[in-house]
């Protein structure tokens, strides 16, 4: 499902304050186009984000909490560059993502495991906290659309509310398993078709694209994460057995391949100038 430019009149004001308005070249989008490989590719990075950092913290022997603030320093380097580039790149825009996968993983699992916050109170805060970024991005921009994350301020907002979706999902993810005791498969199939009804929604009911997108954005989290249980756990505890290290090299390698791909087609970047059609 591909959000479109929010269906608002302070959409020109955006574009004014852009520069686009004031008959200025546009600035690129900093984030891809949403395609099925940008769908394919975000259930991949959350499901290593589950399985690496179940591997990290089981094998590296660092702790949850050394794991923890080594993954944040290299999410903070990955972002550094992902704010300094001066436009859409496959390559640092998906480490960021595959990053912010293991770092929401990590910051739910340190609430729970270490703090011992139940799930039912960290889903609840994660929610508020993502509504709260939603309300404080779009009083500041006037917009909510992913076509329009092209100045730095915007970026944040649009990063900040990834994290929160990595951590909110987690969350959500273990209480539904936690509560409702599917199992993997069951649980992914679940996740899978309430993703579904979204689209359903959007495409025949008219549910609104941007929403549509960041509802789906935080299903696709405990998709994700079903999937990659399932494939890494143990066939005592419902899983195949395929181990964590297993699990995360092949997704690893399906991720790479796909942005190389992407990087060489540039399938999922769109012309600035195209932008400016659309939203006029």
């Amino acid at each position: 499902m591909t959000p479109e430019i929010s269906e608002t009149a302070a959409v020109a004001d955006a574009r004014d304050a852009d520069g686009v308005g004031a008959g200025r070249r546009p600035r690129w989008n900093k984030v891809p186009e949403v395609t099925l490989y940008f769908w394919a590719i975000k259930v991949l990075c959350t499901t290593v984000g589950e399985t690496a950092a179940d591997l990290l913290n089981g094998k590296v022997g660092l702790g949850l909490t050394g794991v923890s603030l080594l993954m944040s320093v290299l999410l903070v380097v990955a972002l550094v560059a992902q704010f300094r580039a001066r436009a859409y790149r496959p390559d640092v825009y998906w480490l960021v993502v595959a990053l912010v996968s293991v770092v929401g993983t990590l910051i739910t699992d340190n609430l729970t495991d270490n703090l011992g916050v139940p799930l039912h109170v960290s889903t609840s805060v994660f929610a508020v906290v993502l509504i709260g970024v939603f309300a404080l991005w779009y009083r500041s921009e006037r917009t909510l659309s992913i076509h329009h994350v092209d100045s730095v301020r915007r970026e944040g907002f649009y990063w900040l509310a990834v994290l929160c979706t990595f951590a909110l999902g987690t969350a959500a993810g273990d209480l539904v398993a936690e509560r409702m005791a599917l199992g993997y498969w069951l649980s992914a199939v679940l996740f899978a078709a309430v993703i579904a009804a979204v689209a359903v929604a959007h495409f025949a009911l008219g549910l609104d694209a941007v929403w549509s997108f960041w509802i789906a954005y935080i299903l696709t989290r405990p998709l994700g994460a079903s999937v990659g249980d399932y494939l890494s756990q143990p066939a005592a505890d419902g899983g195949l057995g395929l181990g964590t290290v297993v699990t995360s090299g092949l997704f690893l390698a399906v991720i790479v391949g796909l942005v190389v791909f992407l990087t060489v087609t540039r399938r999922d970047v769109t012309d600035p100038e195209e932008l400016t059609l659309r939203a006029g």
